[in-house]
């Protein structure tokens, strides 16, 4: 988003897209399921975070799903043609630039297409430095995958981007919806969303295997897909940095200290987590248990203090 909005004119760093379109969360899905396992998600859904910036911007966007794949790869081709940068949701199992041990059934992984070279695509994917090419019969496999999160070909594009400055208000507003979300009096979503998972954790016998691809399942979904638990408080605390003086509320500045702190502690969890599924470690998932509720609650707190400074 912030490549796509930059190339329209918005000042946009990584860390104002993640905050301003209120992107950080936690939520606990047992009833999606990721390769068997639960979805555990420490951010909104793409397509929600994209979402997420049109109001502040007054912008428009056009999304376009599509029946079949022939269909699809025509209307690419066709805004590729004039001109257009475009986002797409995608498979990664499908993408081929990516190496083996990083491929599995993921369908909503986002990228932008900016162009064509004979049968490649060329693509910009935020998981590698520099730009790749992925060849047109890969690329609609990816955008045609089934199952969870099937993407049916979609794709979207800014039809108009009317406020290229992020206002005060904006920002302000930003923080309260995220630190509501947050703070929700839903048992799957945000602090009470980890203590629920916690509890699923306390509950798992330590001596099955299945425990153990439980706990690894964790550490991938906080570590492997996207940025991760901890590295999205890093992204929200750069995001709170840029606010503090765009806002002139100083005080910002503390907070973005205090999740720089939070999200190490969440890359300990996660460390801890991984030592027991490499046998460095014994399992003990009532310890891996004890350890989310300290960050249920370490976030709770800030949250709650977060909203009232705003």
């Amino acid at each position: 988003m912030a490549n796509l909005l930059r190339h329209h004119g918005v000042s946009m760093s990584e860390n104002m897209a993640f905050g301003l379109s209120g992107a950080l969360s936690f939520a606990y899905l047992p009833f999606i399921r990721i390769s068997g396992q639960p979805l555990i998600s420490y951010r909104m859904p793409p397509k929600a975070i994209i979402k997420g910036m049109m109001k502040p911007l007054r912008a428009r966007f056009r999304f376009e799903t599509f029946a079949d794949a022939a269909a699809g790869e025509r209307r690419l081709n066709e805004l590729l043609d004039q001109g257009k940068l475009v986002g797409m949701q995608t498979s990664v199992f499908w993408l081929p630039y990516f190496p083996p041990d990083m491929r599995f059934h993921f369908n909503a992984h986002n990228l932008l297409v900016y162009g064509r070279d004979g049968g490649d695509y060329l693509v910009s994917d935020p998981v590698f430095e520099q730009p790749v090419r992925c060849a047109a019969p890969d690329l609609a496999r990816a955008r045609f995958a089934r199952g969870v999160l099937a993407p049916k070909g979609l794709l979207y594009y800014p039809q108009s981007v009317d406020c290229k400055e992020v206002r005060p208000e904006a920002l302000r507003q930003a923080i309260r919806t995220t630190a509501r979300r947050m703070l929700a009096p839903v048992p799957i979503v945000g602090v009470r969303g980890m203590r629920r998972l916690a509890a699923r954790l306390e509950k798992l016998p330590a001596a099955e295997p299945a425990s153990l691809e439980f706990i690894g399942h964790i550490v991938r979904m906080q570590e492997e897909i996207g940025t991760g638990g901890a590295g999205f408080r890093f992204l929200y605390a750069g995001f709170l940095q840029e606010a503090a003086h765009i806002t002139q509320l100083p005080q910002l500045m503390a907070f973005a200290e205090r999740l720089t702190a939070i999200g190490d502690d969440w890359r300990r969890l996660a460390l801890a987590a991984a030592r027991m599924v490499k046998g460095r470690d014994a399992p003990d998932p009532p310890a891996l248990a004890r350890r989310l509720r300290a960050q249920a609650d370490a976030e709770a707190s800030f949250f709650r203090e977060l909203r009232a400074a705003v």
